[in-house]
C-alpha cells in the first residue's frame, strides 16, 4: 500500500470520518478504502465494551460485499466456553495482539478460527484498541489471500488502530452518554439534556397523563426482610410496571423508594388525549396482572404483592429543577401533586387503579364514582373514580 493513500485514510479517521453517517457507514467506508488501497481484507470486526447495566458490548462486523452487521452481547457471554477459548478474551484481559495463521496447527485451540477456516480464511489477527480511559476494546482482521497477511499488511493494520480508536472513542462516549441518560433520567429527558437543555430554568409546559404508584405494605416488608431481599423484590416489582409503561408510550421519570412517577406526553406525534389515556389504562391493567402474578419465596413463606396507581391528566412543568450545579430533570405542578394525593386515597379504599375526574372523562371505560374526597393543599374536594371491574381489598 502506498504511504500517501494510507495517510489519507488515517487523516480521514483523525478528522472524525465526517463523510460517513453513523458508525456502521464509517466502518464500511474505512474497510472499502483499505481494500481499494491494497489491503487484502475480507472480514473486519470492531468489538466495543459498553457502560450498560445489561449489555457487555456491541460488535460491528463487515464482510466484503455485505452490509455491516451490528449486534450486542450480554454479560452472560463471559461465562461461556466459547468466550473462554476466544482470541478476543486474550485481547480484552491481557491487552495482547493475537495472530492466527490458519495453516498453523496451534490455531485449533481457538474454535472460532476453525469456523473461519471453513469460510476460506487464511489469516487472522486481533488487535487491542485502547481508549484514553485505559479500557481495552478489540478489532479483528481476516483475509482469504493465499499466504495470509504480509508483513507490510500487518504494519498497515497496526498503523490504522490508533486513529480508529480515537474516532471510535468519540462515537462510543456519545453513545454511552445517551445510554446512561436513558437509563437514569429516561429517553425523552436524555434527548433534551444531550441537546443542551442543562441549565436550571430550562423548563417546558407539557400536557401529559400522569402515573403515580407505590407498593402496598412496603414499610412492613422492609422491616421484616433483609435489605438485599427487599432490593430484589423492588427490582422485580418495578419490572412489572416499567415494561408496560414503556410499551405503551410512557416515560419513567423517577423511582422514589417504592414509588414510581411516569408521564405519557400528549401531543400531535402520539395522539390525542383519549388515545393516550386509553394506552395508560391498558398499561395499568398489564401492571396489575404482573404484580398479582409476582411471587417471591422467603424461607417457607411465599410473599405476594399488591400496588396502587393513580392516573390523572394535566399540564406539568417539565425540565431542570435543583440547586447550584446539582439538577434533576423531572416534572412538577398541581397535576403531579393531585396524582400523589390520589394514590394515598387508593390505598385507603383498597383500590389498585384510581383516576381523577378529568382522566375518567377523557378515558370513558368502566369507571365507578367513588365519591369526593378532601385533598390536602387543594381548596376543593376532588372526585375519584375506580375501575368497576375491581373488588376493593383493604390491607390489614
Amino acid at each position: 500500500m502506498e504511504n500517501s493513500e494510507l495517510q489519507r485514510i488515517i487523516n480521514w479517521l483523525i478528522d472524525g470520518a465526517r463523510s460517513s453517517r453513523g458508525p456502521a457507514e464509517m466502518i464500511a467506508d474505512a474497510c472499502e478504502n483499505l481494500v481499494a488501497a491494497g489491503l487484502p481484507l475480507w472480514r473486519f470486526g470492531v468489538f466495543i465494551r459498553t457502560l450498560h447495566p445489561e449489555i457487555f458490548g456491541r460488535n460491528f462486523i463487515w464482510r466484503q460485499g455485505e452490509e455491516v452487521e451490528i449486534g450486542t452481547v450480554d454479560f452472560e457471554i463471559l461465562d461461556t466456553p466459547e468466550f473462554a477459548r476466544s482470541p478476543l478474551r486474550i485481547v480484552f484481559e491481557e491487552g495482547l495482539e493475537v495472530r492466527g495463521r490458519i495453516d498453523e496447527i496451534d490455531t485449533r485451540r481457538f474454535p472460532f478460527l476453525e469456523d473461519m477456516r471453513a469460510e476460506g480464511v487464511t489469516d487472522y489477527i486481533a488487535t487491542p484498541m485502547r481508549f484514553l480511559d485505559g479500557s481495552i476494546h478489540a478489532i479483528s482482521w481476516t483475509t482469504r489471500h493465499p499466504g495470509g497477511f504480509s508483513e507490510d499488511d500487518i504494519a498497515t493494520i497496526r498503523s490504522i488502530v490508533a486513529p480508529l480508536a480515537r474516532v471510535s472513542e468519540i462515537v462510543t462516549l456519545r453513545r454511552t452518554a445517551a445510554t446512561l441518560l436513558d437509563t437514569y433520567v429516561g429517553n425523552r429527558a436524555g434527548e433534551r439534556i444531550l441537546a443542551g437543555q442543562i441549565r436550571r430554568g430550562h423548563n417546558d409546559t407539557m400536557q401529559a397523563a400522569i402515573w403515580l404508584s407505590d407498593l402496598r405494605g412496603f414499610t412492613a416488608l422492609s422491616d421484616r426482610l433483609p435489605a438485599e431481599t427487599v432490593v430484589d423484590i423492588l427490582n422485580r416489582y418495578f419490572d412489572c410496571q416499567v415494561t408496560a409503561i414503556r410499551g405503551h408510550g410512557g416515560e419513567v421519570l423517577k423511582f422514589m423508594g417504592d414509588g414510581l412517577l411516569a408521564v405519557f406526553p400528549i401531543d400531535e406525534y402520539v395522539g390525542d388525549a383519549s388515545h393516550v389515556c386509553a394506552r395508560v389504562l391498558e398499561a395499568a391493567r398489564e401492571s396489575r396482572a404482573s404484580v398479582e402474578a409476582l411471587a417471591h419465596p422467603v424461607g417457607d413463606v411465599v410473599e405476594r404483592f399488591r400496588f396502587g396507581v393513580a392516573l390523572h391528566v394535566g399540564n406539568i412543568l417539565y425540565g431542570n429543577i435543583g440547586g447550584g450545579n446539582r439538577l434533576d430533570f423531572t416534572c412538577i405542578g398541581p397535576a403531579v401533586n393531585l396524582a400523589a394525593r390520589m394514590e394515598k386515597i387508593a390505598g385507603r379504599l383498597g383500590r389498585t387503579v384510581v383516576a381523577s375526574e378529568v382522566f375518567a372523562k377523557v378515558c370513558r371505560e368502566g369507571w365507578r364514582d367513588l365519591g369526593e374526597f378532601p385533598i390536602a393543599g387543594f381548596s376543593q374536594a376532588q372526585r375519584v373514580y375506580g375501575l368497576a371491574e375491581e373488588t376493593p381489598v383493604v390491607m390489614a
